[in-house]
């Protein structure tokens, strides 16, 4: 008995596709599924990985402190304070000779008396993408990239929902505990503004922004702001979004672009970055302030397009330009010329200088959506935030 036409079979397997195509979207509409496709909070290795052990992954013993924050709406947030390694030499016998694992009063370590204590700290706070847990993927892999051997101290938290974390995940419940790690930093830790780095990657530049954002708007002025691998909006980001380079989510939408309007105004956590860098930009000019902010990229990103760091940087420099007064697409390209530095294929360093503020965008060959977490890029835009490299370029 002959079986199934292989043009019935096709068809069959279309529909199945279409079906879960159209389940995914229905659901995606709905909020509570929504935030889970965007965060992927509950996608973690918790259940193998004991993450109070951090030796596990490489760290010295006690090098790495775990403990917990407590955010301002009553969420405990878990957290690493990461020593620099040359700093946890110095003191190898009197750290390790602590109590390892979960901190119930980190104030009381060695690790944090030497960071409290050291008037020339430097400070990393450290947001990491969606997925996962603090101690996940590249995640250790690029805390020890910042720490082997600088004098850089990391706190990394895990978003509420995430890890170990209390609560869901939400833009304003983010937001709150970043700042809430920030807040650790400057009033427990007395680190001030001006010796912390804000770093993020993938989601973790959108929450990095909206900190800058918000501790500009109080007057504050951070070392630099790096943001690897980020993201416009999300719905922007989305609308042009393919799995792996490959496959467009919503190229079937493309062809109406009303309809596409229309379901991108369904996302509720919108996450607009680039018009909060103009807002950063705006304000830190008019009031003379300081600003060092790093937009890097890889050429290879399959996640997260390059083309959209360029309208992060030109939300930045649109800040820049005056109330009332915008840039065209055409002036900025040839503006953006001028300040370029050619590095070679798929390479190119840009510089937007205005008073003290320093635009600088960096698009680099290799490294993909992650591993660039741990390339030259990322660690020179936190060398130059701290002015520890030479600016001669700038």
């Amino acid at each position: 008995m002959a079986g199934p036409h292989p043009a019935f079979a096709i068809g069959i397997i279309a529909c199945v596709f279409l079906a879960l195509y159209l389940t995914f979207l229905v659901l995606g509409s709905i909020p509570f599924f929504q935030r889970h496709f965007l965060y992927a909070h509950k996608v973690h290795t918790l259940w193998w990985h004991k993450i109070d052990r951090p030796e596990y992954w490489g760290f010295a013993k006690n090098q790495v402190t775990p403990f917990s924050l407590t955010t301002c709406d009553g969420q405990t947030l878990y957290a690493w304070h990461v020593m620099p390694l040359p700093v946890y030499l110095k003191h190898e016998r009197k750290l390790a000779a602590q109590n390892s694992g979960f901190c119930d009063d980190v104030t009381a370590t060695e690790n944090f008396k030497l960071l409290r204590d050291d008037p020339e700290s430097r400070f990393i706070v450290y947001f990491h993408g969606n997925a996962g847990h603090i101690a996940q993927a590249i995640r250790p892999a690029s805390y020890h990239a910042l720490t082997n051997t600088s004098r850089y101290h990391v706190l990394a938290i895990d978003y509420r929902g995430f890890g170990r974390s209390t609560g869901t995940p939400t833009e304003k419940g983010l937001i709150i505990d970043a700042v809430t790690a920030v807040n650790w930093a400057v009033q427990t830790a007395g680190v001030p503004h001006s010796r912390i780095v804000v770093l993020g990657q993938s989601l973790g530049t959108a929450v990095a922004t909206a900190t800058a954002e918000y501790f500009a708007k109080e007057g504050t002025d951070f070392a630099g702001v790096v943001l690897v691998a980020g993201f416009s909006s999300l719905p922007t980001m989305l609308s042009h979004y393919a799995i792996s380079g490959y496959v467009p989510i919503m190229a079937p939408f493309r062809l109406w672009p009303w309809l596409l309007h229309q379901v991108m105004r369904v996302i509720v956590d919108k996450w607009e970055s680039a018009n909060r860098l103009r807002e950063i930009t705006q304000i830190v000019k008019a009031r003379n302030g300081r600003l060092r902010l790093h937009l890097v990229h890889a050429k290879n990103d399959w996640d997260i397009p390059c083309h959209e760091d360029d309208k992060l940087f030109a939300g930045a420099v649109q800040g820049l330009i005056g109330d009332g007064e915008t840039m065209g697409d055409a002036r900025l390209a040839t503006e953006k010329l001028g300040r370029t530095i050619n590095r070679g294929k798929d390479s190119f360093v840009t510089n937007w200088i205005d008073r003290d503020i320093v635009i600088r965008q960096e698009l680099f060959p290799y490294g993909g959506h992650n591993d660039l977490m741990f390339f030259a890029p990322m660690l020179t835009a936190v060398m130059k935030s701290f002015e520890v490299a030479d600016e001669s370029e700038e």
